[in-house]
C-alpha cells in the first residue's frame, strides 16, 4: 500500500534529480533509470508518476520556470519605478540559485528539447513572452517609443546569451558579473539618466 502524501515528495525528488542529471550530463541523454536512482527510487516508480522521460523533462522545465517566475514577481512587487523593474528582472535572471552550473545546463538543454517537443516549445514560448512583456512595459515608460521594442529584444537576447555562454563553459562569469554587464548595457542604451 502506498504511503499517503508521498506522491508530491517523490515527484519533487524526481524533478530535482532530472535537473541535476541533465546538468551534470550537459545533455538530455540521461535515462529514467539514472534519474530515478538519483532520486532514490525505482525507474518503475518514476514511470508511474510521469509516464515518460519527456514528461519528466517537461515537469523539470515547469519547475525551473515557476521558480524563475516567483523570483521575478517577488522583485517586481518591491519596485517603484520602470528602471527598478528592469533592474529587478535582471537580478532575478541571475539570482545565484538560477545561475548554478546544473541549472544553466538544464536551461540550455530545455532550449534544445523545444526544437522537437511541442510541450517544451510551449513552455519556452510562455517564458519568452512574459520576459519580453515585463521588459517592454518598463522600457515604454523610460525610452522613446521606437526604442522600447529594440531595447526589450536586446536585453532579452543578452540574458539568454549569457546563459548560453555559461552553459558552454566559455568565459564563465559570476551572477554579479552578469548583472554588471547588463546594467552597463542598460546605462549605455538609455544614453541618459532615466527618471527614477
Amino acid at each position: 500500500m502506498p504511503k499517503l502524501g508521498m506522491e508530491p515528495i517523490r515527484r519533487a525528488a524526481l524533478v530535482n534529480a532530472t535537473i541535476q542529471e541533465v546538468g551534470e550530463a550537459g545533455s538530455l541523454d540521461v535515462t529514467v533509470s539514472q534519474i530515478a536512482k538519483r532520486a532514490g527510487m525505482s525507474s518503475a516508480l518514476a514511470h508511474h508518476y510521469f509516464g515518460s522521460k519527456e514528461q519528466i523533462f517537461s515537469a523539470a522545465m515547469r519547475h525551473i520556470l515557476a521558480a524563475y517566475a516567483q523570483d521575478v514577481l517577488s522583485v517586481l512587487r518591491r519596485t517603484d519605478s520602470p528602471r527598478a523593474r528592469i533592474e529587478g528582472i535582471i537580478r532575478a535572471s541571475f539570482k545565484p540559485s538560477q545561475f548554478q552550473p546544473h541549472m544553466v545546463s538544464a536551461w540550455l538543454n530545455f532550449y534544445v528539447q523545444a526544437q522537437k517537443s511541442a510541450e517544451a516549445r510551449r513552455l519556452l514560448h510562455i517564458y519568452q513572452c512574459r520576459l519580453r512583456s515585463n521588459l517592454a512595459h518598463a522600457f515604454r515608460q523610460i525610452a522613446p517609443a521606437g526604442e522600447a521594442r529594440t531595447l526589450t529584444r536586446g536585453l532579452a537576447a543578452m540574458i539568454d546569451g549569457l546563459y548560453i555562454r555559461q552553459a558552454l563553459r566559455d568565459d564563465m562569469i559570476t551572477p554579479g558579473t552578469a548583472i554588471d554587464v547588463l546594467f552597463h548595457y542598460l546605462d549605455t542604451s538609455l544614453k541618459q539618466d532615466p527618471p527614477q
